[in-house]
């Protein structure tokens, strides 16, 4: 067996489809499945079983998917072992971000990223939080800058900054001279959420548990309206929808005319965004250059965590 063909199977188990998978792996389609027929046939094993429209993994193909995984760290680790012995910061990392961080920080982050480590070009990859645990788990990320909580998936992590949320309102609002508002005023507004998939979703849920009755006559809530991302949801309310809640860094910096941004009263929600990776990962002095250059960045009305 060889690498090559474990890295085959791996793509189909993530991918569920020998076409995806032969893309992903730029080789094509009978290439690939001849690659995983021989394998299949030195192991004695089946590892997929082919449907109409998708592709499963087998109970021991699972097992065998989980270990070829293993195996191609290991492999990718004594690349890595080879590179710190020259530059450790030498080559691309692979980092992952949620949709709710990513517009407000990768812009400085990658320019910081390249004015202190050019060597270390960022390949990116903005997602759900779901999708980037999946993605570290197989090795198509080297790490994710992520909103807690998320399932624990043997990940090492490092906090980065606390980021407090805000309250959005159209400016002719009611609420829209306060200085400061409470979760408890904002039950019988009308309330504009992420749809479903976003952990920011989840996360106002939390601080106002009243926005998950979405009937009609319900108490506390009167219509919702859900969008794909905050940049949209803030039109909405800029147009007279409703309100919303937005993280710190999503807050412009000249604000315009249509949306007031309110902080809440004590005690203000809040979320931890953190650093995560593989405990396989090896590239220890890239994590740290990673933090450094994210530390570098602005992060106007955060609280920074270094430890």
């Amino acid at each position: 067996m060889t690498l090559t063909e474990l890295r085959y199977i791996v793509a189909v188990a993530r991918e569920k489809h020998f076409g995806r998978a032969a893309e992903a792996c730029f080789v094509s389609q009978p290439t690939l499945s001849v690659a995983i027929k021989k394998l299949e046939e030195e192991l004695d094993v089946k590892l997929f079983e082919r449907g109409a429209n998708e592709v499963s993994v087998t109970p021991l193909g699972e097992a065998i998917v989980r270990q070829a995984q293993a195996v191609i760290e290991q492999a990718q680790a004594i690349k890595e072992i080879a590179k710190r012995g020259k530059d450790p910061l030498d080559g691309a990392l692979k980092l992952g971000i949620i949709y709710t961080i990513g517009p407000y920080l990768l812009p400085e982050l990658v320019r910081n990223a390249i004015e202190k480590t050019p060597q270390m070009p960022l390949m990116l990859q903005e997602n759900f939080t779901v999708k980037l645990l999946e993605m570290l788990r197989t090795g198509d990320l080297d790490c994710a800058i992520m909103a807690e909580p998320f399932p624990d998936a043997g990940l090492a992590i490092a906090p980065l900054y606390d980021e407090p949320f805000m309250v959005a309102v159209p400016k002719n609002h009611a609420l829209a001279q306060r200085k400061s508002i409470s979760s408890e005023e904002l039950k019988k507004e009308t309330m504009l959420l992420l749809g479903t998939g976003h952990c920011f979703r989840d996360h106002v849920l939390e601080v106002c548990p009243e926005f998950a009755r979405f009937s009609s006559d319900a108490e506390g809530i009167r219509k919702s309206f859900e969008g794909s991302s905050l940049e949209t949801i803030k039109h909405m309310v800029a147009s007279g929808m409703g309100v919303t809640v937005v993280p710190q860094l999503s807050v412009p910096k000249e604000r315009g005319s249509l949306v007031q941004y309110i902080p809440f009263s004590e005690p203000v929600p809040t979320r931890r965004v953190v650093l995560a990776w593989r405990r396989t990962f090896t590239r220890y002095e890239a994590i740290a250059a990673l933090r450094n250059a994210v530390y570098a960045c602005k992060l106007d009305g955060v609280k920074r965590l270094t430890e």
